[in-house]
């Protein structure tokens, strides 16, 4: 099944966010694209280190630069979060497959990128003159909005006890046999 959504981070900084990103795109059935560079190593050895057991059911996509990453998504429909969004992400119509790209911890996504999508920018509403939320928190934010969107309009069925009805990705062919390999869940 293909991933709910994709999530993409252009130059990502803080590896901890991205962590906590990744874990949250497993358990939301969505994938995650790192636009380089990176601020940190993402090897599989750095990640055991670090503890990130999940990292092996991780759809992850990793893409040299934003013009490779748009050569290679296959006609993404875009969605762009940032502050400096003049509508709020509640407005917009999320849904499945759809691309939600964040920008880098300390300088958000590019000028040049917002202007080449207008009328595609989204923001999440904050109180009166604060700055911006984490990264991570603002990604998980936004997929939860999505995933109510499809489960509201039934794209997205939940099970009895809550959990998406949806098969889980498949470990990245580049998974360490070493790793335990996850369960198959049943829909």
């Amino acid at each position: 099944m293909p991933p709910l959504f994709h999530v993409v981070l252009h130059q990502p900084e803080i590896p901890n966010n991205t962590g906590n990103i990744g874990r949250t795109c497993v358990a939301t059935a969505s994938s995650l694209h790192l636009i380089h560079p990176l601020g940190f190593d993402t090897s599989e050895k750095a990640c055991r280190r670090a503890g990130l057991d999940y990292w092996p059911r991780l759809d992850l996509h990793h893409h040299a630069s934003w013009h490779d990453y748009l050569a290679n998504a296959e006609h993404p429909s875009l969605w762009l979060l940032s502050t400096r969004g003049s509508r709020s992400l509640f407005d917009a119509p999320l849904h499945k497959g759809d691309h939600l790209v964040f920008g880098s911890e300390t300088a958000g996504l590019p000028a040049t990128i917002l202007r080449a999508h207008p009328g595609r920018v989204l923001s999440l509403p904050m109180a009166p003159g604060e700055r911006s939320l984490n990264l991570a928190t603002a990604v998980c934010a936004v997929l939860y909005e999505g995933l109510r969107q499809l489960i509201h309009r039934r794209d997205v069925r939940l099970s009895a006890t809550g959990r998406l009805r949806v098969r889980p990705p498949s470990p990245r062919r580049t998974a360490d046999p070493a790793l335990p390999r996850p369960r198959t869940l049943s829909p």
